[in-house]
């Protein structure tokens, strides 16, 4: 006969090791990756946009601020230079795509005069939008 006292049940263990290791390992990908990000330095209130854009592979930057200074790929530049600027970034890509960032505050004058320059030195235009919400 068996006097020994049995145990009553199974122990209920959660080895929480291999999960710490994964979360720190996540916390520390996305902190890298925040790092990474490329902010805008021209601090602009884009207007509103619902649909997505595309961007072909050679994008540059232009930005229109409320001051009316015009930036080509964070260097501003004066208005009457933008055509020959524009050219000589089209000289050294063959597919140029323009992301303009423009204030919401700005004229609507401005933004086509950028756009005329594109379509004459035939360069595709995107205009840069905030997504709703």
């Amino acid at each position: 006969m068996n006097l020994r006292k049995r145990k009553r049940g199974a122990s209920a263990e959660v080895h929480t090791s291999a999960m710490n290791d994964i979360m720190f390992f996540l916390l520390l990908f996305f902190l890298i990756a925040s790092t990474v990000t490329n902010p805008n330095v021209i601090k602009l209130m884009l207007p509103k946009s619902s649909s997505g854009q595309s961007v072909s592979k050679k994008t540059i930057t232009v930005s229109i601020t409320k001051d009316l200074k015009y930036y080509v790929d964070k260097k501003e530049i004066p208005v009457a230079d933008l055509n020959t600027t524009l050219l000589g970034y089209k000289s050294l890509a063959t597919e140029l795509t323009i992301v303009l960032y423009v204030d919401k505050t700005v004229a609507i004058q401005d933004v086509v005069q950028v756009m005329d320059i594109a379509q004459k030195l035939n360069i595709k235009l995107v205009l840069a939008t905030e997504p709703k919400g």
